[in-house]
C-alpha cells in the first residue's frame, strides 16, 4: 500500500538510495552477528540430498563457468570480511573459517531480498515487482556460490582427517 506520493523523478531517484541502504543494511546486520549463528552444519546451511553434494548448482546453472565474475564482499570489509574469491590458506583453521564467512554471506543475500516489500511505501505498484525480479538476479547467483561452495569445503577438510 503506497503511503507516500512524489513526483515520478523523485520516486525514481530514491530507489537507489533504498537499495544501496538495504543492501548495506543485510551485510551489516550479519557482520555484527555471532559466528554461532552461522554454523555450516545448521539446517539452514548444510548441503541437503537433493543438492548432491553442491554438484546440482553445477549441473543446472553451470555455476563453476563463471562464479569467478561474482564481486567478494568479504573485501568490501576489510577489518571484519572474509576474502572467498581465492582461497590460498587451505589450513583446516582456515577452511572452517571459510565454511562459517560461506554462511554468513549466503545469509547476507537472504536478508537483501526480502526487504523488496519497501518499495510498495512510495512507488507504483508494479515497480516492487520490478525490484523483486531485479534483487533476485542480483542476489541468487551469490547464495547458489555458496552453497556450490560450501560442500567442496567438507570435501577439502574430510581429507585433512
Amino acid at each position: 500500500m503506497r503511503i507516500l506520493f512524489l513526483p515520478d523523478v523523485w520516486t525514481f531517484l530514491l530507489c537507489f538510495p533504498v537499495w544501496a541502504l538495504l543492501q548495506t543494511g543485510a551485510a551489516l546486520i550479519c557482520l555484527h552477528l555471532p559466528d554461532r549463528f552461522f554454523s555450516p552444519h545448521s539446517v539452514l546451511f548444510r548441503s541437503h540430498s537433493f543438492e548432491k553434494d553442491g554438484r546440482i548448482y553445477d549441473r543446472i546453472f553451470r555455476v563453476s563457468r563463471w562464479k569467478h565474475l561474482l564481486p567478494d564482499g568479504g573485501q568490501v570489509w576489510k577489518k571484519r570480511g572474509f576474502k572467498k574469491k581465492n582461497l590460498d590458506n587451505f589450513s583446516e583453521e582456515n577452511l572452517n573459517r571459510f565454511l562459517i564467512e560461506s554462511a554468513r554471506g549466503e545469509m547476507s543475500h537472504w536478508l537483501a531480498i526480502f526487504p523488496f516489500w519497501v518499495f510498495w511505501l512510495f512507488t507504483p505498484p508494479m515497480v516492487p515487482w520490478i525490484m523483486l525480479i531485479y534483487t533476485l538476479l542480483v542476489n541468487f547467483p551469490c547464495i547458489i556460490t555458496q552453497r556450490y561452495n560450501r560442500p567442496r569445503i567438507h570435501r577439502l577438510l574430510d581429507k585433512h582427517s
